[in-house]
Formats: C-alpha cells, structure tokens, sequence
C-alpha cells in the first residue's frame, strides 16, 4: 500500500501529454504518480446485436484507434519515467478501488461534458471527497467551458453560431502559455493488490481484427496528431486561405481538409487549445486569412459551438425529448437502413462513401452530408438517429460528378465497378446490357440495382418533411407522440392514394 504525497491522473478523453492540464497538476509535487485508463464494458465490450461490428456504442475503427491511442500514451510515458495502469472494469467501481488501496491526496482527471461521464464523475467525487483526496477536474477538451458559456447567455445555450461567437468572445488559451512537454514524470507507486493489464488488443476485447490493405490510412495517438498538425500547418497560404465550403469530397489520396477531428473529437490526441495557437500564430505571419465561419479557426469554433448547445440541451443526441429539435415521423423500414449502411443502395457515389466509411472510419464533410441526406430528407425518409448508431437535397448522381467526374474515387471503393466506362460510372443501371458485361459488373447481380428512384423520392420526402413543418409550427414545437402518429397515418394515407393515381395513368408506348 502506497504512503506519502502520491496523486491518481485519470485518462478518459486527453490521451495526450501536451497541454494536459490535469496531467501536470498530477504530476506537480507528487512523489509518486498513477496513470489509470479503464476500460468500460459500456462503451467497448463487443456487442454481436449491435448495427455495426463493434460494441453499442462504437465500431470496430473508433475502438481500433482507441487502443492504438493508448499504446503511443503509454509509450510516451515511459519514455518519461511512468507508464500507463490499464484496468477493465465499471469505472467508477475501479477508480473507488484504486483510492482505497493507494492512499493517494489527489485525484486528476480532465472535464467531460458527456451526460454519461457527468453521473460517473459525481459517484467518483464524491467518494474522494468523504476520504479527504482533493480532486482537480479541469476543462481542457474544449477552448471554452460550456457551463459558463450558458450561464453567461442567461441559463440557455446560444443557438446561432453568430451568437455564440458573440457570447464566447476569445478564449483564455489565446495568451496563456501550454505546457507541452516533461523532463520526466514522477515514478508509480505500489501497485499492490490491484490487477494491472497492458492495453489490450482487438482480439483480447473480443473483436476480430480484420486488417486489410485498404484500411484506414489515420492511425491513433497523440504522435500521430502532431505528425499530422506540424505537416498540416506547414503550407502557411493553403491555411490562410482555407475556406470550408470549397473542397473535394471525393479526394481520397490526398484529403482537401486536415484529418484533424479524429484527434480532436472523441479522445483528444491533439489539444484544441495548442492548435488555436498554432492557427493564431499563422494568421499573424500572413497579409491576409479567411474567417469564421469558413476559416479553419471558424471550424473549431463551430466544434465548440456545438459541444455548448449538447451540452445545455437534454437529450440532444435523440429526437424525443429534444427541445430544439423538429418532430418527424419519420420511416421504420430495417432493409433499407441496412442496404444504406452496407453501400448497397445501388448509388455509386451514395455507396463509395459508405464503405470508405467502413474501412476508414472517416469522410469528407461533403460526403457525410451527402449520405445523411439520401438516407433522411433526401430519399429514404428514415430517421437520423438510425443513420447514427425541408433543407437542401444532395442528388446521389450529380453531387459527385461535379467533383469526380471520371469517377476515381467510387472505381478506388467500389472496385466491382472500376471498368464501367466514366458516362455511367454514376448511373451504372443505365448502362445497354452489353455495355454491363464488357464491364464485368451487371446491375441486379453484381451490384445492386437503385433502391429508390431518386427524383420521385425526393419529391415525396420534400412533401413530408413540408407537413411535419407546418404541423411543428402549428403546435409551436409542442409536438408529441399522438400528434406523430396521427401526421404519420395521414401521410401515409396520401402516399397510398398517389400511388393509385400513377397506377391508373396510362402508359406510355
């Protein structure tokens, strides 16, 4: 059992050593130091009912760059004289365990604003505070604290990004400086009686590791992050001048924008608040930039944006519940949902984002708009919270050929298509048959035919999502689930009623 000045540093998020505040006051004074990571059966435990291969909560790539995330935070802090204490476990259970049997007088872990994490961390505090442990929880995954944001808007997050730029003003990172590196980190203590496990591979957590040649080329953990960062930023004018509604959705070899959210997001690689420096910085050294929204400092503060209004709105990752958010009776149709998920929609370009998605984990935001639109508003009329675990449509057809009219990157995704010539690259079901089996790829057999004629489609789902509007003005966004269900009925009722009128219409000859 470990004595003396020792303090706990818990990794959740901040899987990094740069600007890790809660890492160096852990670190400050310590004579000892315990780096614990837990593996939480709630967000990694394999899960064979869940959409996609992975666990409820995450696929199988999230999970692959978690884990190699905390292999590079273990390897830098060995180099510093620590290493990482990898346990599985309930979290909260674990890190109560961990506090009784190594005595220590503080406990670190990094802010999170995750409904989840919130409940976890007011078991954990808690706990610490009836044993006498100071426990610092300091924001750092974010530029801005989003509870002061709200209460600095009178109790409600700002719903405009204008108006949340006015609200933030500039964050404190601006002038402070970052700790970035260490000389060394104080040594671990006794473990004791605790089981410790190294970071587990895919296999150890129940996964199966299908490495392939085309997998994702955006490998996790902080060494990477910089990598990325240093070799981003080198090009000062393509930074000065970047501007997010240009770009090439279907440039896969080398992306149009930085690849910098995998990082940023979910299990901060990369400190948000060092990489608003190292924009500011480059922003001093040019004549002229671009500037939010469409700047890249503009799509950071977008990111804090939307962490400030999830975090003031109660159920925002749902529809019911969501005070900000429209209510649609949308579409139940589960083969549709999967052909969607699977890139068999018939739609090249629909189905080459699809399975880049797949592979790699990661698309372009064109492309992730592009999909969430063909599967909601667009053509399907299925609701966003499937896609996830009255606006512009996006056409399958003509998106992508204004980017890739060659049809590079569905050939590089979809290969069974790689030798249909480029005028039916996206429209491969209008290809003469003879045409289809000169390509190898004949439409209905080896690829599938379209799921939905795109132009009726899209008409239908404009009409709906026309009425769902007026009933959710009507109702002045008090609508509940009787209000769905009756809109449901009725326009269902009139689908049936358009569909006798075609059928009754004279055919063409």
């Amino acid at each position: 059992m470990a004595t003396g000045s020792g303090s706990l540093i818990w990794f959740r998020k901040g899987l990094r050593v740069h600007d890790n505040p809660a890492l160096e006051y852990a670190s400050k004074g310590s004579e000892f130091m315990y780096p614990v990571f837990v593996i939480d059966p709630h967000y990694m435990e394999s899960d064979p009912s869940a959409f996609s291969p992975g666990s409820s909560r995450a696929g199988v790539n999230r999970i692959r760059f978690l884990l190699e995330s905390l292999k590079d935070l273990d390897s830098s802090l060995k180099k510093l004289g620590s290493r990482l204490l990898v346990f599985k476990g309930e979290p909260g259970e674990v890190l109560v365990r961990c506090l009784q049997e190594w005595k220590v007088k503080r406990l670190c872990f990094e802010y999170d604003t995750d409904p989840y994490y919130q409940a976890l961390d007011v078991k954990v505090k808690d706990y610490a505070s009836s044993t006498g442990v100071e426990v610092f929880s300091p924001v750092s995954h974010t530029l801005f604290n989003p509870a002061h944001i709200i209460e600095k808007n009178g109790g409600k997050p700002p719903l405009s990004y204008q108006s949340f730029l006015k609200v933030a003003g500039e964050p404190s990172c601006a002038k402070s400086e970052l700790v970035m590196s260490y000389s060394s980190l104080p040594p671990i203590g006794d473990i004791g009686n605790l089981g410790i496990s190294e970071v587990p591979s895919l296999e150890e957590l129940g996964y199966k590791d299908d490495e392939q040649a085309d997998w994702t080329p955006f490998r996790g953990g902080e060494s990477e992050a910089l990598k990325r960062l240093t070799k981003s930023i080198s090009d000062k004018a393509w930074v000065a001048n970047f501007e997010k509604p240009k770009g090439d959705p279907s440039a896969f070899l080398k992306p149009a924008t930085t690849v910098m959210s995998p990082y940023l997001k979910k299990f901060g690689c990369l400190s948000s608040r060092y990489f608003y420096q190292c924009l500011q910085n480059i922003y001093k050294d040019v004549k002229k930039h671009t500037s939010p929204p469409v700047s890249l400092l503009g799509q950071l503060l977008w990111r804090e944006f939307f962490y400030t209004t999830a975090f003031g709105t109660p159920n925002f990752d749902k529809m019911k519940g969501n005070r900000i958010c429209k209510q649609i009776p949308w579409n139940e149709d589960h083969a549709m949902l999967a052909a969607w998920r699977d890139g068999k929609t018939g739609y090249p370009w629909i189905d080459a984002i699809m399975v880049q998605l797949l592979k790699w984990g990661w698309m372009h935001h064109l492309a992730r708009h592009c999909v969430a639109c063909f599967l909601t508003r667009g053509d399907l009329f299925i609701h966003w919270e499937q896609g996830r675990d009255f606006n512009r449509i996006y056409s399958p057809i003509s998106f992508g050929k204004k980017y890739d009219p060659d049809g590079k990157y569905i050939r590089h995704f979809l290969p069974v298509l790689k030798d249909m010539p480029k005028q039916y690259i996206y429209e491969p079901w209008t290809a003469p048959l003879s045409v289809q089996t000169k390509a190898n790829c004949i439409v209905g057999k080896d690829y599938p035919k379209p799921m939905v004629l795109h132009d009726s489609a899209s008409k239908e789902c404009k009409r709906k999502m026309g009425e769902a509007y007026a009933l959710n003005k009507k109702m002045d966004g008090k609508v509940d689930e009787e209000n769905l269900r009756d809109l449901r009925r009725k326009l269902e009722k009139d689908e049936h009623e358009e569909s006798k009128i075609r059928n009754q219409r004279p055919k063409l000859k």
